[in-house]
């Protein structure tokens, strides 16, 4: 394990220790590079070395690496006065999530218009593989999208309501977008392979006024689903 050499004690590896935490730091730095515009490269990059030490890499290809590192940021002390920063690290994780993933068709909607009635019920929709869902207790999907911009999120104030948001690549770039209570709930519904129907049901308790055409044109817009499935049957 990568991990286990780093940490083992040996004369002469020190330049190699020293090389294989400097890329793990720059990994991170790209990874959550949203974090890093909020804190300034100094900050990021010193937290990034003390993450290492404490979570050293076991690829050496990285590019899975700082999976934990939105969580071991809200026990960080230094972070302590920017609560929001473990946040906005696993949105930027959602995203680089998002980028990462694997291609996959897109459903057409002329297949899903051709869908029976009566079939939706034993019937669910494949999420896209690149597909990534956040619901958060605060407006920090907006203050993370407010750093997207030019600005860097600078005339942005964090507010307290609770906001969902979605992480999607059909090309060669990540659309980052809100998304309401009726929609996420319908998605979340989708992911635990519910049917279209029970999945309208969860969609419409989240919020009595969402309509269910509109999540789906919304969704095939943005290439949300990749499959129409069956449901097979549960033996009784």
């Amino acid at each position: 394990m990568l991990s286990r050499w780093l940490t083992r004690p040996a004369q002469g590896i020190e330049v190699y220790r020293n090389t294989i935490a400097s890329g793990a730091i720059d990994a991170l730095a790209a990874t959550f590079a949203t974090v890093q515009l909020m804190v300034g490269e100094e900050w990021f990059r010193g937290a990034a070395r003390e993450f290492t030490r404490a979570h050293p890499p076991d690829d050496p290809a990285l590019i899975g690496y700082g999976a934990d590192f939105s969580q071991w940021l809200t026990d960080f002390p230094p972070a302590a006065d920017t609560p929001y920063l473990a946040g906005a690290a696993h949105l930027d994780w959602l995203w680089w999530q998002s980028w990462s993933a694997a291609d996959a068709p897109l459903l057409d909607a002329a297949c899903l218009s051709m869908l029976p009635p009566e079939i939706l019920d034993s019937t669910s929709l494949g999420l896209h593989p690149t597909l990534r869902l956040a619901a958060l207790d605060t407006g920090i999907p907006s203050l993370w999208l407010a750093h997207q911009s030019p600005l860097r999120g600078e005339a942005h104030q964090l507010t307290d309501m609770p906001e969902r948001i979605l992480f999607i690549r059909t090309g060669p770039h990540v659309q980052s977008h809100l998304v309401d209570a009726g929609t996420f709930a319908f998605l979340e519904a989708l992911r635990r392979h519910d049917s279209i129907v029970a999945a309208a049901e969860h969609a419409f308790a989240a919020d009595p006024a969402c309509s269910l055409p509109h999540i789906l044109t919304g969704g095939i817009a943005l290439g949300l689903f990749s499959t129409i499935n069956p449901i097979p049957d549960v033996p009784t």
